[in-house]
């Protein structure tokens, strides 16, 4: 089940990229949801994804 979380939060961070503010509430959210495992691997995700997104590199400070 926790996997389909996982999922989730991706596919939510992918519709909100267009706003910092609500990328990173939702960042915050997944770390309060997310198994520790599951959410460095999110993180890894975000590096990933953020490159070509340069409005959305101040979230990870």
């Amino acid at each position: 089940m926790s996997r389909s979380i996982y999922n989730y939060t991706k596919d939510v961070l992918k519709k909100v990229s267009f706003d910092p503010i609500l990328f990173k509430k939702e960042l915050f959210k997944a770390s309060k949801v997310l198994l520790p495992y599951e959410y460095n691997e999110l993180i890894i995700w975000v590096k990933k994804f953020i490159l070509n997104k340069p409005g959305l590199e101040a979230v990870l400070i």
